[in-house]
């Protein structure tokens, strides 16, 4: 599968970068922020409550990607793939919801670069868009609070659409919305749910090796390339308006 580390000016055999591009598609946890502090002190505060053992951060790291009803569901089950009862679930999700909600903004932060990135992104004239898993009721006032909100053209959260990555429909729907052809959509993720959706919708992916990837090995992501910083996203792409 293509992929190449880019970090000192290597590129991709299956790609000829810069790519055109005329909009470019964030995803939000482990890509343009690092959501993982509040996150884990939610799921724990959350074991507590069910009286349930606490969790390391590693294994919240590795069961972040697909929406807080997700996690709740692979810390319940302390497997990835298990399968709780569904009052159990239920139950567990109302709890978490509301630490989380709480804990929102405690400590998550962008990552080192990130804001200045999606204002060379703006002068470029290219569409923004955030498109994330997570529900609205978390996703736009984490945004605001880390103040990017206004910088994004279109925010398609995990309860936007009837399906959520690693479905296409957001990536396609989001084409649609910016009226450009899914080729010239570039998605920049973290993980095998945003490579997955990427592939699908036909769209190009860069991947960044901070993130949150499910236990994944980073030469495991199916995508065009993976930079070490988001600031290198510049040099990789031109505008294709």
């Amino acid at each position: 599968m293509p992929w190449a580390l880019i970090d000192s000016g290597a590129k991709s055999p299956a790609v000829n970068f810069p790519i055109d591009i005329s909009a470019v598609a964030f995803d939000l946890d482990g890509t343009l922020a690092d959501t993982l502090p509040d996150l884990y002190a939610s799921a724990n505060l959350t074991m507590r409550d069910l009286g349930l053992d606490p969790v390391d951060r590693e294994t919240v790291r590795n069961y972040i990607g697909q929406g807080i009803d997700r996690l709740v569901q692979r810390l319940l089950a302390g497997d990835p793939n298990g399968d709780p009862e569904p009052d159990e679930l239920m139950r567990a999700g109302t709890i978490m919801r509301g630490h989380y909600r709480q804990l929102l903004t405690n400590e998550s932060r962008l990552f080192p670069g990130t804001e200045e990135t999606l204002h060379e992104l703006k002068a470029l004239r290219l569409k923004l868009a955030c498109v994330t898993n997570k529900t609205e009721a978390f996703t736009r006032p984490l945004l605001d609070k880390l103040g990017v909100l206004e910088l994004f053209d279109e925010v398609i959260c995990g309860d936007t659409l009837e399906r959520k990555k690693p479905d296409p429909l957001p990536l396609t729907y989001l084409a649609g919305q910016f009226g450009i052809e899914p080729a010239t959509l570039l998605m920049v993720g973290d993980s095998q749910t945003d490579a997955l959706c990427a592939r699908g919708a036909g769209c190009p992916i860069i991947c960044l090796p901070h993130g949150y990837r499910s236990g994944m090995e980073l030469h495991e992501l199916d995508c065009d390339a993976i930079v070490a910083s988001v600031c290198d996203l510049i040099d990789l792409i031109r505008p294709g308006y």
